[in-house]
């Protein structure tokens, strides 16, 4: 199996948020496809906020796209010049007011989704946080901070109260990471 070629690549739209691509490809066969379109996003980080007495801080905005509330984990893009792990102390911190006194936990770096986009997206897990900052919020953002016990995130995802993926993708890792801990203790 072989990879594709490009033979050809022009910009549909560019912006700040991101771009759309056109790529004219040749696969490994031999057959053209003239117009696969590619979605240039940045990455981007996000983390399971746990608390000291296991609380998983959360953040409730209103996601435009889907035209609803999404109860979710702190998200957001790394700045100019800024770290993956520096981007998600900042970004939790802004979003919640929540910091910790430890390094950030990496759980795994993902592509979003390959088939159509370039970005990904860096999981982290910061423990034993606490609150030490009121919320400093973008313009744009509107967000108001849950804390919802460890214990609920099962029955939250079941029931689909959390039914953002990356959301529900890291509150297992982060499960499969806790158990791992333990059996080494």
């Amino acid at each position: 199996m072989g990879k594709w070629r490009k033979l050809s690549s022009d910009y549909v739209f560019k912006s700040p948020f991101g771009n759309l691509r056109k790529d004219k490809l040749e696969l490994p066969d031999g057959n053209l496809i003239d117009s696969y379109y590619v979605n240039e996003y940045d990455d981007w980080v996000n983390a399971i906020v746990l608390t000291k007495d296991h609380h998983i801080v959360l953040v409730r905005q209103y996601r435009h796209a889907a035209q609803d509330f999404f109860l979710e984990i702190p998200a957001g893009k790394p700045e100019a010049n800024e770290s993956y792990q520096e981007a998600i102390v900042r970004e939790v911190r802004e979003e919640t007011g929540y910091t910790t006194d430890y390094e950030p936990v990496k759980l795994g770096e993902f592509f979003v989704n390959p088939a159509t986009q370039t970005n990904k997206v860096i999981t982290y897990l910061l423990l034993d946080a606490y609150q030490a900052f009121e919320q400093d919020l973008d313009p744009t953002e509107f967000i108001d901070v849950h804390l919802v016990e460890l214990d609920d995130m099962d029955r939250l995802i079941a029931e689909g109260e959390i039914n953002q993926l990356f959301t529900a993708s890291a509150y297992y890792m982060v499960k499969s990471f806790l158990m791992n801990r333990l059996k080494e203790n």
